[in-house]
Order: structure tokens, then sequence, then C-alpha cells
């Protein structure tokens, strides 16, 4: 993409990439309330875990057959096949959602989502007035920590509420339309964890809850798993994962902990190609509804429990087993509890808010699972675990009859609020789709998600080629995309993303007027054009775009308007937009990196290499930072400190030409005759001749001179 030149240099220009509590007996056909459920909830067992410690672990995308006590014999899982022996093990748990942030939201507050609110990733916040168990449990006398893996819990979203300590700590500032998210191990986030355990004072409860996100695609898992697991990668990570929470659960089994109640489950599980579902969020079978469970502590009784289990029931469960009030709006009961009949509810939602495919709302009954859709569908899991008998047809009145058990609430279009475009980048970087699509009347079969699985998997597939650097093959299959699905904006922002990449930035502001008028006047959308129109050197037209944007509170948007206001010559307006960011967001480096840009624009050294020091202290991978960084100090101090930023640059990305170009132009000035062959060697071999051919063919004759 287009890059300013201060001093013959080349700066790179950034790549900017109504909720209320459920009442009981609101379901159709029978309430859904405990009470409805056979009774009272009975007194907790003798020896119940009264003042003790709580330990909640979830497991994000983990399958509820990928575990060695679940009866995997292709993982290997030691540390949680201990405590699925030692405690008890729920063989029939399911979720409510399939994706991240309301499923963990369903297990904190041990509410349905339409009662809590939060139907998906993004444009959803837990409500204030909504308790979730940590609220409980610290007016209860515990002290309160969370340490989550991955953006989607973000405490942006509502669930830090009531922890003493809400520890969600990843980069930012990575660029976000990369789709590659810095996400934290779980060995660091158990790490972390174990530092707040240990560090509370003795006598005081303590109520723990760590999110490991590993298992989450794409499957990368270290070493050695990653050699063991060569033939499956997903199982890698989660065999990393069992090694990871070694630490934190080895000494509660070993009995070197005062007594806890722990709990492990999963947010949802992980198709891998099942049904056409290449990951999740996408439908509700099995491999990703189905989750694992278990319960582990005094008062719990070893052994395995067939029961259908939820994630509604562990808030009750665990205020049970602390012999604490469990309050008669929940839905769920005590699985410590003899079992009592009822049902459970779940949704798919992702693609019905950010795509506007039909919505998926289902009921699962007496091992029946009952699915609304245009193409409705009716399984029964016990003798048909793989869903391939669709008894619909031949079971109406059945059918019929869990229809009617649907909450109606649960079917109302929920409200949605804004996406921001940082959100929408992050979330996007993960695999999720985002944004607002127009609302429908009706929802024929044409928008029945199973007949769009080849959208779907033509959408991984642009994000994966995207992700591998191929633009062209990205192109190709974004356009096939957009033919297949004209109203669906993901199309537009892929294809618009790696024409940019290919400095085809006239196709690529076509495209995304196109997508304007046919997807709808997302701030997505026009923040992408205002971003090409930037790059195509109509930094104007790119301010008229984004200006309409300008008071909003995203920084994703207000970063390229700054860099648009710049481009069109109003300095002085740029720096006021991102200072503005900067207020907003100081834990951001995305606002000081590009305070750094103008500020090197208008020869304001010291001012440029203060700000671009502070966005690398935030956070010190940021390829572009560092590059700017180098121009700056070349310019104050010489070659030395900028040589250095510049192989930090090139080090973090080699697809900064910019920074391969500086470093071979001023390692030959300083006589480092090897390390700038070396760099211009690389860049004439790697960098796009269309971009830079005059760069590429200077590196020639410098090499010729240099003997190379």
């Amino acid at each position: 993409m287009r890059r300013q030149r201060p001093s013959g240099l080349i700066l790179a220009v950034l790549g900017i990439a109504a909720i209320a509590t459920w009442a009981a007996g609101c379901s159709r056909g029978g309430s859904s309330s405990a009470a409805a459920e056979g009774g009272k909830d009975l007194p907790p067992p003798d020896g119940a875990a009264r003042g003790a410690d709580v330990v909640l672990v979830t497991i994000d995308t983990l399958r509820a057959d990928a575990l060695g006590f679940t009866g995997n014999a292709k993982v290997k899982t030691p540390l949680l096949d201990r405590l699925a022996a030692a405690g008890r093990v729920y063989t029939d748990t399911h979720a409510h959602n399939v994706v991240t942030l309301p499923s963990h939201t369903n297990i904190l507050t041990g509410l349905y989502p339409f009662a809590h609110g939060v139907r998906d990733n993004s444009g959803f916040k837990l409500g204030p007035a909504v308790p979730t168990l940590a609220t409980r449990l610290h007016a209860a006398g515990y002290a309160t920590a969370a340490f989550v893996g991955a953006f989607p819990l973000d405490a942006r979203y509502g669930l830090s509420r009531s922890f003493d300590v809400y520890d969600d700590h990843y980069p930012l500032g990575t660029n976000p339309d990369e789709f590659v998210m810095a996400e934290r191990r779980g060995d660091q986030v158990v790490a972390a964890a174990l530092a707040w355990w240990s560090a509370q004072p003795a006598g005081r409860p303590r109520f723990l809850w760590v999110h490991l996100y590993d298992p989450h695609a794409p499957y990368d898992p270290p070493e050695p798993f990653a050699s063991r697991y060569l033939d499956a990668p997903y199982l890698g990570e989660v065999a990393a994962v069992d090694s990871f929470l070694a630490p934190l659960l080895e000494p509660h089994l070993a009995g070197r902990e005062r007594p806890a109640l722990v709990v492990v489950t999963a947010d949802h599980g992980e198709a891998l190609g099942e049904h056409g579902e290449q990951t999740h969020g996408l439908f509700a079978y099995e491999p990703t509804l189905k989750v694992p469970l278990v319960l582990w502590g005094k008062g719990v009784a070893p052994g395995r429990d067939g029961r259908a289990a939820r994630h509604v029931d562990i808030v009750p469960t665990v205020l049970r087993a602390l012999g604490l009030e469990v309050p008669a709006n929940l839905p769920g009961s005590s699985l410590l509890a003899p079992p009592r009949p009822g049902f459970s509810y779940f949704e798919a939602l992702t693609t019905n808010l950010n795509r506007g495919w039909a919505p998926l709302h289902g009921v699962l009954r007496d091992h029946r699972k009952m699915i609304d859709l245009p193409l409705p569908e009716l399984y029964d899991i016990v003798k048909d675990p793989r869903e391939e008998r669709n008894l619909f047809g031949e079971e109406r009145r059945a059918a019929a009859d869990l229809l009617r058990a649907l909450p109606p609430e649960s079917v109302v279009p929920p409200a949605q609020g804004t996406v921001s475009a940082e959100e929408a980048a992050r979330l996007r970087s993960l695999g999720y789709s985002t944004g607002h699509a127009a609302a429908k009347s009706g929802y024929s079969a044409a928008d029945d998600p199973k007949n769009l699985v080849a959208v779907d998997r033509k959408v991984q597939a642009v994000i994966d080629a995207y992700s591998r650097h191929r633009y062209e093959e990205a192109v190709a299959l974004s356009r096939e995309a957009v033919r297949m699905r004209p109203d669906m904006a993901d199309g537009y922002e892929h294809l618009s993303l790696a024409l940019r990449q290919l400095e085809r930035h006239d196709e690529a502001i076509a495209v995304l007027r196109e997508g304007l008028r046919r997807a709808g006047d997302r701030e997505s959308l026009r923040r992408q054009l205002g971003l090409a129109l930037s790059e195509a050197g109509q930094a104007r037209e790119a301010v008229e775009v984004l200006s309409p944007l300008g008071d909003g509170t995203d920084s994703a948007t207000l970063n390229a308007l700054g860099i648009a206001l710049s481009d069109a010559g109003r300095q002085e307006e740029a720096v006021a937009k991102l200072q503005r960011v900067i207020a907003l967001y100081p834990e951001d480096p995305k606002g000081y990196e590009n305070l750094g840009i103008v500020a090197l624009r208008r020869d304001r050294l010291p001012e440029a290499r203060d700000a671009l020091r502070r966005a690398l202290a935030l956070n010190p991978s940021l390829p572009i930072a560092w590059n700017t960084l180098g121009v700056a100090l070349y310019r104050l101090e010489g070659p030395a400190a900028a040589l250095d930023a510049w192989q930090r640059s090139v080090a973090l990305d080699g697809t900064q030409y910019d920074a391969l170009y500086n470093l071979g132009l001023v390692a030959a000035e300083a006589g480092r005759r090897a390390a700038a062959r070396q760099a211009l060697l690389r860049f004439v071999q790697t960098a796009p001749p269309r971009r830079w051919g005059a760069e590429i063919a200077k590196a020639q004759q410098l090499l010729a001179r240099l003997g190379a």
C-alpha cells in the first residue's frame, strides 16, 4: 500500500484496518423455572463445600469427545483424566450458544441468552442489572479474579463486573486486517492466575475463573505437541491445554490446597468438518453444542452422571454446594441434587445478525433435538448421535410439541448495539463474522444455513488465502463469495482488503461503493472505503467519507480519519483527532503510532520519537512503528539506532518492504556491506514490482556497486 517518504526514506502509512433478568414461568408450553422442573431444590448434600474456594475453568472450542476420559484414544489428557476419575463427569451436557461471549455469559449468569440479552460476540454487552456468579460470590465475601485468553471476553462486554481482578491482557495494536490475532497462550494465562491465587490472604475464600483459548482455530499447538499431533493439530491444542492446567489443578488433586470446588467445561465444541461446518457458529449440531463438564471437590460424589445437564445449571450447582441461596428466577438446578425432567434451549444467531441468514433456535428434551429453521430438523440424539436422519417429516406431532416449548422471548429479533470497527476487525481475525445485517420480515429455504454452507466455506477459504498472503487467490475467492451472496458485506470487505494489498486501489474503491449500495451503509465498509481512497491519493474524498463517523468513539475509525486528515494536509486536525483516540484508549498503541507518523511528517522529530516509543512500550510487536521510529532516529541520531529499529521491523514482518529498503540503504551508507547486501537482495527478490518498481531498480544498482 502507498507509503510516504520523508527525507528520502520510506515511512509506512498505517493500514487500519435492553437486558433484563428473565422471570420464572416465561416459556410457552410450560415453565422452565427450577420450581416447574420438580419443586424446590434439595438441600446441599452432607459435607457441602461451605466457604470453599471455587475454581471455574472454561476451555474454548473443546469438543465433548476430544478428551481421554470421554473415550478419545487419539489424545493424551492425563491431568483432566485424573480430575474426571476423582470427580463427577456429566456425560450429556449441552451449551446454549455456539460462540464464545454469549456462551460464557450463560455460564456466569445461569440465564438463557434471551434472558441476559447477550446473543453474539459483537454488538452486545451484559447489562449492569444482571448479576453473575462473581457478583453473588463477591457479596458472600469471596475474593474474585478472572484471567481470560482472547478478545471475545474483553472487559468491555460486561463480564468483568464484580471481579476484583479481570485480567484480559493480550497484545493490542497488531494489524487486524491480516486476520491474525495475537492470542495469550494458556500457560501464560495460568501463570498469571496462579500468581493472583497465591497472593491472596489466608482465610478469605477465593473464586477464580480461568479461560483458555488455545483449541480455537487456527490450530497451532506448541512443541512437543505439534510434533506428536502432526495429523491432528486440534487434538494437539487440547493436549497442550491439559499440560497448561497441570500447575493449577494438580495441587488440588494432590491435596496440597485447601478445600475447593472445581468446575471444568467448554463454552462450545468444534465441527471439524462435520455437517459441512469447518469450525463453529453456523449450526448447533452435537459437535459444537455438546460439551464436557466435570465437577470435583468436597461434597461431589465421584462417578458418571447421564442426566441432561446444561450450562445454566452451573451457577445453581455452585451456589447450592456452597450453602448459598439459589435465586428463584434461575432456570437451572443443582447438578448435585437428584435429576429433574426439563428442557434446554439453544440458538445460533451469528450468521443471522451479521449476514442476514435465517436465525437458528432449538430445544432439547428427552434426547430429542428440535432445530427451528426454514427447513426444520428433528433428531433422536441417542439413536442417531451423528444427526444423520431428520425425523421432522415422520414425527410432526413430537416436533410441534417441541416447537411449542420454545420460549417466546427467544424468537424476537434481538436489539443489537453498535459494533465498532475495532471489534469487527479483531473478531474477524478470530474467524467470526461481525456487523449488522438488514432485518427481514421472513426467511425462506434460500436463507437456511444448510443451503449456505458453500458460502461459509468460501469465506473461510478467503480468510485462509489472505492470511497466507495469497492475495490473487483471495481476490478470486472473494468475487465468488460476492456472486453467491451479493447482500453479504463480508464478501466486499474481504475483496477490498485483498485488492488493496495488490495496490489495485481503484478496483477496491469500486467494490466498496458497490458493497455500500447492496449490503447497506455499514461503518466497516465506509471505513474501508476511506482507507482505500487515502491510499489511492484521494485524501480529500477519504476525509469526506470518514468525517460523518468522526464524532464516534471507535478507535479504528478515528485512526483512519486522523491519517486521512494528515494525507490531506490538515495536520492540526489530524493531531487533534489522534489525541482524542489516545484520550479514549490510552492503552491502545495505534493512536501513538499514528501520532508519531504525523509528527514525522511535520518534521517534529522528538515528538515523533517519543510517540513511537510510547506505542512500542505498549506493544513491542508493531513493525510499522519500528520502521517509522527508524526514520526518526536516523534523522536525530544517525544510522546505528535506526538500523536496529528497521531490523526489528523486518524480523516482525517480512513484508515490511519499506523497512527492508531503508535497512539496505543506510547499512550501505554506514559501511555495513554484508547487512546491506542481505537486506537489498531480500527486497529485490520479494517486493512486488508493481508497487516497488522504482525502488527495486535503485536497489539493484546499489547491489551492483556493492559487488553482489
